[in-house]
């Protein structure tokens, strides 16, 4: 019944899936080493969450692993014999040796236990199944047992944790007790309708269960039924006590599983003597104390393991988690201060009040929640009794007394400003803790003074009592007192580990990982900690190599105001490979070396290339810097060089001067007609003639960006009073009166003014025209002046059109022999029909006898050579848009009239290049008419068919849902693709949707649901990974909330779409993967719009209806279950608000807040209202929005905004719109000015992705291939949802030794 209740759920820091990280360039990353602990996690393999657990405390329990240990290979054997015949090799035992001599040497953050669970027999798939830990308990143990048969250590699992229970049952009227005895490995405790562990024993071993009434016991010595009464007693107790907590049930009524979640106690020490048989022997027999914590995250479908576990043998380095011990110096200092500064009381004065309160607490600051019972201890009163009424709330005083009080810690305590808390005082966040005291070090006897009257002072932790949580790979230290939170919740404890307190470790094995290991598994772990420490060191050099270019000065020359190099034929550029953390001065040398012939100086610049060649920037002068620190990265261009010239011309360096390629345009008027057709040939495929045409002749040359226009014509050796002239992109190209064949483009004349401006100034940039003319070019009738507007006319004698013959249609590429494409010019004009060129070209070419009986079309081709639509020839050429002196294709196929349209369409998928069909039909003709006709051309019948458009990624789009519509009305033009796709269409006014679960990390999913990877089958493509906008980028992982939220495919639902939203919340819920989602109503439920797998916008208003909404079928929608209801208003914003770190460059874990828009949504409305919500002044408050594409945060100030020229009136300031265009999702950084003086948001994280985003743009300006910058690639859209895994039984498969 409960082979997989425990489904691992991926949640922050133990996602199933590999975590992100750094990528190697040259192999795997190696394991990181140990943690500040130095204890060791094991690996999660997907659902192995339970193993580690038990895998810990075994590891942690000292007397099994000493009887482990202590096992030889004359009585196991060796692993490296196991696949020999007749061999008799324990494997199991010897796995477990490795992995916890593993777990105790190695210098690893975590230990893999694939090895452990292949000699288990566990395939791939198991290590993904989660399963109960109790039962692989018992499991793991009969394992053991087996292994170990014919061993010395055959019994030491049942002499360690073996106990007997012996049950009674006593007859009421003779006397007469039947006892039988029963073996027991652990203890099943009952968690229903019991409040703690002492008073579940209590019902088990104390309690008697009478036998009477219809219920009566048949005695043996009696002969008859009689009234009885059974118990039980504990008979043999081990030394070690395993309790299993049942808190997972079935509900008959209900049927469904449920899990117990009140308060069920459990102590940390416990004396067994009430429960046992006999009770004569010593205490210490009976006495118990607590050793491990096994706990499950999560409900009764879903959950995560992880274990507290207190270390017995000190291996680990426990640090204080919440705060430090403060030393006697200290508190004697804030105790002089207390005299000093704490104010005389007065009663009736609330600012005397909490002022004296303040003034005493050692931090010298109060909890806000905790500040209402302390003024009622202070003055045996209440603050709404006392003071409520003349000042208001008591948030509302501490507000309007700012000048007095201040808020810190996130906005969670209150302080005095004249007397702030300093660091010596204030009690520390979990960021701003120091590690370095030492935990062995016994705690002040007057610290437990300083703390709150509220809070119990930590007791003084003894030897070998300090506690860890162990989490699969990640290990932190915990108070002992953290055990009590575990007492009840979605998190709660399930399995405790008790040891008898009697027994005590050696001093020699105290700190000494190695203590009772085999020399052989020292060994062992001492070569995989040298290995591993090799890969490091390799990796780390790998991981800042660069690979750098360097252009020596000898190798190029200055031309066209930039670099070029001399030799065309070799590659002017070095490569080389150095270590990122070595110095400029380091690398200048290493250059020197292998320059030998180099003399003088050696300046090093950061070049750059552009299209019109090498640009110098910044010149690397500091030789202490490392090169990792003055920005060089991977691909980087270096300029090798004197710093001055270069082949005697001096460089100009820097951004204002780098150099723009600009194509010089002149006239070119030549008498001879064959030259200008030869001309034309050469440029034609380049578009020339769109810019001038023949007439003009082209030529690249490169300016320095901050080169006047003057210096630019000096240059070019024109007189000053030539005209220089851009290409005006005012009106439409070919727009002229210039005769009915054609081409004219127009240029706009530079003012004189423009002169002494230089080419940035003047916007012009790589590969602008720049066409210029001297005064005697306008007495040719290709070129005239209107203003300062030139005109360049096509001549008449270039008025043609060149028509190229396909005999096979398709693209062109490798479907015709060259011999059979031929080409030919046929003179025409713009009121020329396209039928007369058609023929025309057919008669020049000869190919009358190949056309005979044959259709042919005339088509353009676009810049990639693909065929466009055959073109209408009852059209002029003008009247089709066919430009002159450019090239159609003579192919197979009709024609279209002025009445048809050309259309494309595929079966079933989008088309691939060439596979798609053509066909033409009527404009008037209607969906179904044109369907029809698809599929009598493919030879396809039936009515279980319809049409579909390609939306604008090229894949197949939305259904045409009007099938009786004309084409011409739904706007399908000469061209398009449609699909045929199989099925029958929805109803009309039917919406089809995809719907998606989000699991936030923040949350906890289990909270909600119990989806996971074995429960519901999901592959990882049915899976997606969405960055939300309030991802986190913190490097403290205690301080961040996860930046990732997971998106899990429920299914689609078909609804109407004058269905409401709270109808569409309704049906979705009733989708089965969504059955176990705890909402109560539809108002706990929130709905997103999804575009392009992003969370866009939050659908609002619970009576509107989706066709309001603006919802199509087809689209994504993703429901988030929520904490409380929400009813978001047309101008409310859901915002992730987070709250920075003082001193740190992190941020506090973020929230939702919804702000309200509606009255005012300047930036100072949003600062008032996150000012309320963390209780501080909006006066100190500074806040950013984050933008994750760009990884940078921009500031929300009050900015002025241009007035309108018309109106002279201000426009409103509003965040919604530009420049922040704040909505749904975003993420606010806020930053208090008060106690926190960096204004700078950006976290490493973020610094981190900017330099990958540099990396990226160097890399495909190289032309390489760039990465996505989420280090992920494009997923596959999530298919139908899967059926739930068949639940598999736990074994482990054991050889024969006996």
């Amino acid at each position: 019944m409960f082979g997989n209740l425990f489904e691992e759920e991926e949640e922050e820091g133990f996602s199933s899936t590999s975590s992100g990280g750094r990528v190697a360039k040259g192999g795997d990353e190696p394991p990181p080493p140990r943690g500040i602990s130095t204890l060791c996690g094991i690996k999660n393999q997907g659902g192995t969450c339970y193993l580690n657990s038990l895998l810990q405390t075994l590891l942690f329990t000292p007397e099994f692993r000493g009887e482990l240990f202590s096992l030889g290979a004359d009585e196991l054997g060796c692993l490296e014999d196991k696949d020999k015949p007749g061999a008799k090799v324990r494997v199991i035992p010897l796995e477990l040796q490795r992995l916890f001599a593993s777990l105790l040497l190695a210098d690893q953050q975590s230990a893999s236990t694939a090895d452990l669970t292949d000699s288990f027999g566990w395939n791939s798939s198991e290590g993904t199944n989660q399963h109960d830990v109790q039962e692989l308990n018992r499991i793991l143990f009969c394992a053991l047992e087996h292994s170990l048969v014919g061993t010395t250590g055959s019994t030491f699992i049942h002499q360690l944790y073996h106990g007997t229970i012996v049950n009674s049952i006593a007859c009421k009227e003779c006397g007469n007790v039947s006892q039988r005895q029963e073996d027991f490995l652990d203890l099943t405790v009952c968690v229903c309708g019991v409040s703690s562990l002492e008073e579940a024993l209590w019902n088990m071993f104390v309690e008697e269960e009478l036998f009477e009434g219809n219920n009566l016991y048949r005695c043996g010595q009696c002969d008859r039924l009689v009234t009885a009464a059974k118990s039980a007693k504990l008979k043999k107790l081990p030394p070690f006590m395993t309790m299993s907590l049942l808190r997972f049930s079935f509900d008959y009524a209900k049927c469904e599983r449920y899990k117990e979640t009140g308060r069920y106690v459990f102590p940390l020490n416990i004396n067994l003597r009430p429960f046992c048989e006999e009770t004569d022997g010593e205490d210490s027999d009976y006495s118990y104390e607590l050793f491990s914590v096994i706990i499950h995250k999560g409900g009764c479908y879903g959950g995560h393991y992880h274990v507290y576990i207190r270390d017995i043998d000190q291996l680990g380095q426990w640090e204080p988690p919440e705060e430090e011990c403060k030393n006697k110096t200290q508190k004697k200092v804030k105790d002089e201060v207390k005299q000093m500064c704490e104010p005389k009381l007065q009663e009736d004065d609330p600012l005397s009040v909490i002022s004296a309160i303040i003034t005493q607490e050692p931090s010298k600051s109060v909890l806000l929640d905790q500040l209402g019972q302390k003024i009622m201890d202070k003055i045996s009163s209440s603050w709404s009794k006392k003071f409520r009424k003349p000042y208001g709330p008591i948030g509302k005083f501490l507000q309007s007394h700012n000048d007095v009080f201040m808020l810190v810690s996130n906005g969670t305590r209150v302080a005095l400003k004249a007397n702030p808390p300093s660091p010596v005082t204030e009690t520390p966040s979990p960021a701003e803790q120091t590690t370095d005291s030492d935990p062995s070090t016994p705690a002040d006897p007057g610290a437990a003074e300083e703390l709150e009257p509220d809070q119990k002072p930590e007791p003084e932790q003894k030897q070998g009592s300090h506690w860890f949580d162990l989490n699969d790979s990640a290990v932190t230290s915990i108070r002992e007192s953290d055990i009590e939170k575990q007492f009840q919740g979605k998190e709660s404890a399930y399995m405790l580990f008790y040891r008898k307190t009697r027994l005590q470790r050696p001093s020699e094995a105290l700190k000494n990982p190695e203590y009772k290991v085999p020399l052989n598994l020292i060994k062992m772990a001492q070569e995989e900690n040298i290995r591993v420490q090799k890969m490091r060191e390799e990796f780390e050099a790998s991981n800042n190599t660069v690979e750098l270019h360097l252009h020596l000065a000898p190798s190029y020359r200055l031309e066209n105001g930039a670099l070029q190099p001399i030799s065309k034929e070799q590659s002017a550029s070095t490569p080389l490979s150095f270590d990122r953390r070595k110095t400029v001065g380091d690398l200048r040398l290493a250059i020197y070396q292998m320059q030998e012939l180099w003399e003088g100086d050696m300046a090093l610049t950061v070049a750059r290339s552009l299209p019109a060649g090498l640009h110098l920037y910044t010149t690397l002068i500091d030789d202490g810097v490392s090169l990792y620190s003055a920005g060089i990265c991977t691909n980087s261009d270096l300029f090798v060089w004197n710093g001055r010239e270069v082949c005697g011309a001096a460089v100009l360096t820097g951004a204002e001067w780098e150099p723009v390629l600009l194509n010089v345009v002149r006239p070119f008027l030549e008498d001879c007609v064959q030259e200008k057709a030869d001309e034309m040939e050469c440029e034609e495929g380049r578009e020339s003639f769109e810019n001038g045409g023949p007439g003009l002749k082209r030529e690249a040359r490169g300016f320095a960006g901050a080169a006047t226009l003057g210096e630019v014509r000096e240059a070019l050796g024109e007189p000053q009073e030539s005209l220089l002239c851009q290409e005006h992109k005012g009106g439409k190209r070919g727009e002229q009166g210039a005769g009915e064949g054609g081409g004219a483009s127009g240029w706009r004349v530079f003012p004189p003014d423009d002169m002494h401006r230089t080419l940035k100034e003047l916007s012009l940039k790589d590969g602008d025209a720049l066409l210029v003319l001297e005064p005697q070019s306008f007495d040719s009738s290709v070129f005239t002046r209107n203003g300062d507007v030139v005109t360049v006319t096509t001549p008449s004698d270039c008025r043609w059109l060149q028509v190229e013959f396909r005999p096979h249609g398709g693209g062109g590429e490798e479907g015709d022999k060259e011999e059979e494409r031929r080409k030919i010019k046929v003179p025409a004009s713009g009121n020329m029909l396209l039928c007369e060129v058609k023929q025309r070209a057919i008669e020049e070419l000869q190919i009358e006898e190949q056309t005979s009986g044959a259709q042919h079309c005339l088509r353009q081709v676009d810049c990639t050579g693909k065929l466009l639509p055959p073109v209408c020839e009852e059209l002029s050429v003008r009247d089709a848009g066919v430009r002159l002196m450019t090239t159609l294709t003579l192919c197979p196929g009709n024609a279209p009239k002025a009445s048809q349209l050309f259309l494309h369409f595929s079966v079933g998928t989008a088309p691939s290049a060439g596979f798609e069909k053509d066909i033409l039909v009527d404009k008037s003709c209607t969906v179904k008419e044109c369907l029809k006709a698809m599929l009598d051309d493919v030879g396809l019948d039936g009515t279980c068919w319809h049409l579909r458009r390609l939306d604008w990624c090229e894949e197949v789009g939305e259904p045409i849902m009007d099938e009786d519509a004309p084409l011409s009305e739904l706007k399908i033009n000469n061209g398009e693709t449609l699909i045929v796709t199989e099925g029958q269409l929805p109803p009309k006014g039917y919406l089809k949707l995809s719907v998606w679960l989000y699991l936030d990390p923040r949350n906890n999913s289990s909270d909600f649901t119990g989806f996971n990877h074995t429960d519901n089958g999901h592959t990882e493509e049915q899976m997606l990974e969405l960055l939300t906008a309030s991802e986190t980028h913190s490097p403290s992982p205690p301080l961040c909330a996860g930046n990732t939220a997971e998106l899990r495919s429920a299914g689609q639902v078909e609804i109407s779409d004058e269905a409401t939203l709270e109808d569409l919340k309704t049906q979705v819920l009733t989708l089965p993967a969504l059955q176990d989602v705890c909402v109560p109503i539809t108002a706990f439920m929130r709905v997103w719009q999804l575009e392009c797998q992003r969370m866009a916008r939050i659908l609002r208003g619970q009576q509107l209806t989706l066709k309001k909404l603006k919802l199509t079928s087809g689209m994504d929608l993703c429901v988030q279950p929520l904490l409380q209801e929400e009813d978001l208003g047309p101008k409310d914003v859901m915002l992730n608000v987070k709250m920075g770190v003082p001193g740190e460059r992190c941020f506090y874990p973020t929230e939702e807040l919804v702000w309200d828009a509606a009255r005012d949504s300047s930036p100072r409305s949003l600062r008032t209202c996150l000012a309320a919500h963390y209780g501080l002044s909006p006066d100190s408050l500074l806040l950013a929005k984050h933008q994750p594409d760009k990884h940078t945060w921009e500031e929300m100030s009050t900015w002025n905004q241009q007035a309108s020229k018309k109106k002279k009136k201000r426009k409103a300031e509003s965040v919604l719109g530009a420049p922040f265009h704040l909505k749904d999702g975003d993420t606010v950084g806020i930053k208090n000015l008060l106690i926190d003086n960096n204004r700078n948001f950006l976290t490493l994280e973020d610094e981190r992705g900017q330099q990958r985003l540099r990396e990226q743009a160097e890399q495909r300006r190289k032309g390489g291939p760039a990465a996505d910058s989420d280090g992920v690639g494009t997923q596959k859209k999530a298919g139908p949802n899967k059926s739930r895994k068949p639940e598999v039984a736990l074994s482990i498969n054991v050889g024969v030794f006996r």
